[in-house]
């Protein structure tokens, strides 16, 4: 509508101009006022015409028109008298009025400019619009219908997640068949809250109960109810149960539902009004004195715990659905999906892969092959191989390579000592993950990488691994130390001292893991301002006695890593050496390091001109035989300092 009422003021504006310049002088010639007495008295005018007292309109004998300004205080009566001497036609004309229509343009131009306005910042209000809804529909569901023939996601494409498929399995027999349910007295959960962390799909799957169970599908995000009018949310919330009552069988997701969902009455300066009125009005929609039969209302989030209380309760969000990180088994059948999509070469494992990326999500997952196709297609090859899938793990896991990044010999001799410290300490400290690479191409904000791999996915951490964690991040500092002296050791730890010193920090707080024994001093405190630790129902003297613990458990891993480097001192050196000339390392290398021989060579090294000239052409056959094929029809646990 705004976009219409500017087209029409354009419009006026235009014709306005055009009329007030079409008029008699658009094609007269403009003379001076004594050329034009001039011609007077040579009898060439044939005919004058006086609009107001200066403005001369004319037209000679010969039918040409011409226009003329009369000074001011010139006597018009002798003019005429001249004109009537020379047989001149002499006509008058009033000042040309605007119509009624142009001063009623003129005198409402404002008024449409301030309402034009008006409806602007109006629709921006309410979101920007919503195709074809009207400025004033602030209260109307901003909910997005998908109806049955919409969705082809079934639980088919949702992978990783058996569990929460199969709580909400029954979800999908009730919406095919309620009566199944009803002839016995069952009532199907009204509510369903799928808990986990960000990307582990959780959206998809409610995606999925729709599509196997063939019914609409409103979606909606918890942010779209809230806004700067009281109480538009909770009339949004009214609408869209509205729409769902006409649509019933059908499923109501809301997304992010802390965003309104969050308890009453708690944070800096009390409660928002608009968001308290929205969560009474979905409260009393879900499980109020009206009936709502044959909608189920499905909500996500990774903030369970800030929920309000009255959302849980029995006859709202009663079942809750825990949609966690994927474990190996799961992550290859994610990569399975999502592979279907990808071209790959025969030499890829997802079972591999899996293994590979420990702590992925599926968001993660998907990101990866992703990334891997994205390798291949910068080299123009037709498949993925396993080559780009660890590129793009490597990137994901430890960041972008920044190649382009100068840095000094000293500086860089500095960094490989920094990260075969961590290595080292990182390999013989029990059950600390494997060491899987250590690099000193700066990737992301850190100048170089040291990456562990846990062997199987972990639930939970013992108190060895923790110390040995604590130990390894302390070794790139003291390997400095070793090798530079105290005075040279550079700010390159503080990462590693933060992470060593939280970990440390945990055990003795909330963990139990140290002398102070098994009682929780911190407690994480929710606020606008974020997450903050508190031990403001301690005493001064326990205070102590914990940052005393804090510190026992931190010189124990500094003392300990200390042994070990200068005990392996000579794996230091050969490490750094290693990492000098070849940049980045494996594992195989590692093994060789500690054995304490030369690393070898990595596959297709030349020493001096890095890469050979038989591994780039390797690359190619590899990318001419892949296009032939085609042509023929047939957790990064490490530390970034």
């Amino acid at each position: 509508m705004a976009k219409n009422l500017i087209l029409w003021l354009i419009i006026a504006v235009v014709l306005l101009a055009v009329f007030q310049n079409f008029d008699m002088s658009a094609s007269a010639d403009n003379i001076s006022y004594s050329r034009f007495v001039q011609q007077v008295e040579q009898d060439q005018i044939k005919s004058v015409t006086f609009v107001g007292d200066s403005t001369i309109y004319g037209e000679r004998r010969d039918n040409a028109r011409f226009e003329t300004q009369a000074p001011a205080g010139v006597d018009t009566s002798e003019l005429n008298d001249v004109l009537m001497s020379h047989n001149v036609e002499v006509f008058a004309q009033k000042p040309e009025q605007p119509s009624i229509w142009t001063q009623l343009f003129v005198a409402a131009f404002p008024i449409l400019i301030i309402l034009g306005v008006f409806m602007f910042f109006m629709r921006q209000m309410q979101g920007g619009g919503g195709g074809s809804k009207g400025p004033m529909s602030f209260g109307k569901s901003k909910a997005r219908l998908l109806s049955e023939d919409q969705i082809n996601t079934t639980f088919k494409d949702v992978a990783g997640v058996e569990e929460a498929k199969e709580d909400v399995q029954e979800l999908v027999e009730f919406l095919r068949d309620p009566g199944k349910y009803q002839r016995l007295g069952g009532k199907i959960p009204r509510g369903v809250l799928m808990v986990g962390p960000p990307g582990t799909g959780k959206t998809l799957l409610a995606k999925a109960i729709a599509g196997e169970a063939k019914v609409p599908f409103f979606s909606i995000s918890g942010s779209d109810f809230v806004e700067m009018f009281v109480g538009v949310g909770a009339s949004r919330v009214r609408d869209m149960f509205d729409q769902a009552k006409k649509q019933a069988p059908c499923i109501i997701f809301i997304d992010e539902i802390d965003a309104v969902g969050r308890s009453r009455g708690v944070g800096i300066g009390g409660g928002n009004d608009e968001r308290e009125q929205t969560l009474n009005q979905l409260l009393v929609e879900m499980d109020g004195f009206e009936v709502n039969d044959g909608i189920i209302v499905i909500a996500a989030t990774n903030r369970p715990d800030v929920l309000d209380p009255a959302l849980l309760r029995p006859g709202r969000f009663d079942r809750q659905v825990v949609v966690s990180l994927p474990d190996i088994r799961g992550r290859e059948q994610i990569l399975k999906v999502h592979m279907r999509k990808v071209p790959v070469s025969d030499d890829v494992n997802p079972k591999v892969i899996a293994r590979g990326t420990p702590g992925f999500s599926g968001a993660d997952l998907a990101n990866l092959v992703n990334e891997a196709a994205l390798f291949a297609a910068r080299i123009n090859r037709r498949t993925v191989t396993q080559e780009e899938f660890d590129k793009a793990k490597d990137k994901i896991m430890m960041g972008a390579e920044r190649k382009s990044m100068v840095m000094s010999e000293k500086d860089k001799e500095m960094t490989a000592y920094h990260e075969a410290g961590h290595a080292i300490v990182g390999r013989l400290m029990p059950e600390h993950d494997p060491v899987y690479k250590v690099t000193i191409i700066p990737r992301g904000r850190a100048l170089g990488v040291t990456m562990y791999l846990p062997e199987e996915d972990k639930v939970s951490y013992s108190k060895q691994y923790l110390k040995g964690r604590i130990a390894s991040a302390y070794g790139g500092r003291i390997a400095e130390e070793l090798v530079y002296g105290e005075d040279q050791v550079s700010t390159g730890a503080s990462n590693d001292i933060m992470q060593a010193t939280n970990m440390a920090r945990n055990m003795v707080t909330k963990w139990g893991l140290s002398p102070m024994g098994p009682i929780q001093f911190e407690e994480e405190e929710q606020s606008y301002l974020g997450s903050q630790s508190s031990r403001s129902h301690i005493s001064d003297e326990t205070s102590q006695q914990l940052d005393k613990a804090i510190r026992d458990i931190v010189d124990e891993a500094y003392t300990t890593a200390t042994k070990i480097l200068k005990e392996h001192r000579a794996a230091l050196d050969l490490m750094k050496d290693a990492l000098m000339e070849y940049e980045t390392i494996d594992a195989a290398q590692i093994d060789d390091i500690m054995a304490g021989q030369k690393p070898r060579k990595p596959k297709g090294w030349d020493d001096r001109n890095g890469p050979t000239q038989e591994a780039e052409s390797a690359t190619e056959k590899k990318v001419a035989d892949d296009t032939k094929d085609v042509s023929s029809g047939t957790q990064t646990d490490g530390t970034a300092e």
